[in-house]
């Protein structure tokens, strides 16, 4: 009998792919690491300090720095190539200096021979998915982006702070875009089970006084805060891909907030925008639709013309 090496290619060593490594070697779910990165010192000298962690954590994981051939026989391959946002950038005005970028890593994907699923976490993130699956003509099941997996992480850490309590015992969405145009779905946000919606009807002094689009601002708000704060957002992103990688690996059948592509949920086609899914070791099984209100369906819909609108200008780069 021969064991299957769960093997990740990450593309990008800079501090996201770093930590999305340490994260997943932290938490034994991978092998196999190897670090692609134009900046061929950076990735061996990642690969090395990864690698001594490795002496005191509970799994040995090999971790190497490597090139696209190496991604031959990886069962999942994450993007983390492109710049960071500076002064008042948002994410989808690092597009173009994103796309050019992945032109070259997309050429060399697909001399690879790499045929397993794919992870963006590049910003634009829903944008770029997009344009990589465009390109590579993938198979939209195996390829995704983590988007407002963190997004959602954020959101319900604002909810629980103004709650009191824990953010675990909390169901929210941030849906749409990783980036201005989310939005929230306020009508499914349930708390130990129960609708938002009903707390809010039962305790009127206090969840009634809940100030939901500050909530909401909050959630979306919280990536900058980190990013003036540091210049850059790394733990969250890690254990983001961390929860993806876990569905993957464990064929899990986990739900979680991802961007993919859709046709014809939530009435859009032909957009990648973060909606619940549902991941296992093939990819993206099933996309949930949530009963959205008329306005939330709105909100969502002007989100996904944002994305689609910078979609077609990224074609055009």
């Amino acid at each position: 009998m021969q064991l299957q090496n769960r093997k990740v290619v990450i593309i990008g060593a800079g501090h996201v792919g770093s930590h999305a490594g340490f994260t997943l070697i932290a938490q034994g779910l991978v092998d196999e690491i190897v670090y692609i990165d134009s900046d061929h010192a950076k990735a061996v000298a990642q690969a090395l300090d990864l690698t001594d962690a490795t002496n005191y954590l509970p799994v040995r994981t090999k971790v190497i720095a490597g090139d696209y051939s190496d991604a031959k026989d990886a069962q999942i391959m994450i993007i983390s190539a492109g710049p960071l946002p500076t002064g008042n950038q948002t994410r989808m005005d690092t597009l173009g200096q994103t796309i050019a970028i992945l032109k070259d890593v997309t050429k060399s994907i697909k001399e690879s021979g790499f045929d397993g699923i794919i992870v963006n976490i590049s910003n634009p993130a829903d944008v770029i998915t997009h344009y990589i699956q465009h390109t590579l003509n993938w198979a939209p099941e195996r390829i995704f982006s983590t988007s407002t997996t963190l997004d959602s992480a954020r959101l319900r850490r604002a909810i629980a702070q103004e709650i009191g309590i824990d953010q675990k015992s909390i169901t929210a969405y941030a849906l749409g875009e990783h980036g201005e145009s989310q939005m929230v779905a306020w009508s499914a946000v349930t708390i130990a089970g129960k609708p938002l919606s009903q707390w809010r009807e039962e305790y009127p002094d206090t969840f009634g006084k809940l100030d939901l689009d500050a909530l909401a601002d909050a959630g979306r708000e919280g990536g900058w805060t980190i990013l003036r704060g540091k210049q850059c957002t790394e733990f969250g992103i890690g254990v983001s891909i961390a929860e993806v990688g876990r569905a993957v690996f464990h064929d899990e059948d986990r739900i979680l907030p991802i961007s993919v592509l859709l046709e014809g949920q939530y009435g859009q086609h032909d957009v990648y925008a973060s909606v619940p899914a549902r991941l296992n070791r093939e990819g993206v099984a099933d996309i949930i639709e949530l009963n959205l209100t008329q306005e939330e369906q709105a909100e969502f819909a002007a989100s996904c013309k944002t994305m689609d609108e910078n979609y077609r200008l990224a074609l055009t780069l």
